[in-house]
């Protein structure tokens, strides 16, 4: 079977692709954001710096593209190769059985046109995120959500609030299960990197704040209740730089790390010596970092937009949920909660090794992951 995946580079889709490196399949890549080549098997051939210009750059060009999408969108093929465009001579080249796209905005919304010209083509679309659940709510979104959901065939989560809202938003084809948009974790090669419970003294906070992000509420609730907390460390990563700004200029003596501040291997080394993770938002699918806390040992305290997080958070036993991500105090009372019981935390880190065991080993996933497309070839 030839398999064309797309998508933008990313760390999960790499963990993806890596789960078909030992069958027969054929593998390729088309980089839809033109951001440059996958570090990803050799075996995948890889399309990329396929973005030409048809005419030279117009004055007002970029203004246009981003206050007026629609219009742009519609001129686009006048001043530039397009995705679709690209994406056909692609399929032309090399027939693929099926294609599959992760992520729906930036990544699919881009092929619709040429997915619908192809109708041959089997669609698999990995819903991350917020795709469905935030974007649902804009008129201009939800009719593309609709007619890209009428097109694809096969549908995968990482949670099973998005194949609900998939279903209400017309998709009728078969959901392949529900699986971590990477996979999973190599639990045993994580190991050694897990301090006992009684030696973590750190508090680790996702510090993401932008129109769905809400880690300066976390910032502003452990300025609250500092006196409290004062015997741990707070390290925040991932921090935008409104987070970063409010920690210096309000001398908090937080250890702050920006959007590239620590690889993704670093953040999971810390997280085997952090006592509690924090993320909060008002939008997500089910967070990576959430999974990644729980593989961790580290005790959770997350949102739950839409009901997301509570599919594998049981408040007051694994973890504690956020309902209210925009009230400081439901955060601070959270933080004093877990701080101040450790049979909480000891019974959360037992239960949590469980379910990592039971859901995001990724051998075991990746077993899940190689038959979606056995299902598919038997569908055809």
């Amino acid at each position: 079977m030839k398999i064309l995946f797309v998508s933008m580079p990313s760390v999960h889709v790499i963990r993806w692709i890596e789960n078909l490196k030992d069958t027969s399949h054929e593998l390729f890549w088309f980089d839809v954001l033109d951001r440059g080549r996958l570090d990803t098997l050799e075996s995948v051939t890889q399309f990329v710096e396929w973005k030409k210009r048809k005419v030279q750059p117009i004055k007002g060009e970029y203004f246009l593209s981003k206050k007026y999408p629609t219009v742009f969108e519609k001129i686009q093929p006048l001043l530039e190769v397009t995705a679709n465009e690209a994406l056909e001579k692609i399929i032309l080249e090399i027939q693929p059985d099926i294609v599959h796209s992760f992520e729906m905005q930036g990544c699919s919304y881009p092929i619709l046109k040429t997915m619908q010209k192809y109708h041959n083509i089997k669609w698999l679309y990995s819903c991350w995120g917020t795709d469905l659940y935030y974007y649902q709510q804009f008129p201009i979104h939800l009719k593309k959500i609709k007619l890209l959901l009428s097109r694809v065939n096969y549908l995968h989560t990482d949670c099973k609030r998005d194949f609900e809202i998939a279903k209400q938003l017309g998709f009728q084809g078969k959901h392949v299960g529900v699986i971590p948009g990477g996979t999973g974790y190599k639990l045993q090669d994580l190991e050694i990197y897990k301090l006992p419970l009684e030696d973590r003294k750190i508090i680790l906070v996702k510090g993401y704040e932008h129109h769905l992000g809400r880690g300066l509420n976390i910032i502003m609730a452990l300025e609250a209740i500092k006196n409290q907390v004062d015997n741990y460390e707070v390290v925040v990563f991932g921090a935008h730089p409104v987070v970063i700004e409010y920690i210096q200029s309000h001398q908090l003596g937080f250890k702050v790390f920006d959007r590239n501040g620590l690889s993704h291997q670093k953040i999971l080394e810390l997280m085997g010596k952090s006592l509690i993770y924090i993320g909060n938002s008002i939008s997500d699918g089910m967070p990576n970092t959430l999974l990644e806390a729980i593989v961790m040992g580290v005790f959770p305290i997350q949102s739950n937009p839409g009901g997301v997080t509570e599919e594998i958070i049981k408040d007051g036993v694994n973890g504690l949920l956020i309902n209210n991500p925009e009230s400081i105090l439901t955060i601070q009372n959270l933080i004093l909660k877990s701080i101040s019981n450790h049979y909480l935390l000891e019974r959360a880190a037992h239960e949590n090794a469980i379910l990592a065991k039971d859901k995001l080993d990724y051998d075991q996933n990746s077993i899940k992951v190689i038959s979606i497309y056995d299902i598919i070839l038997k569908c055809e």
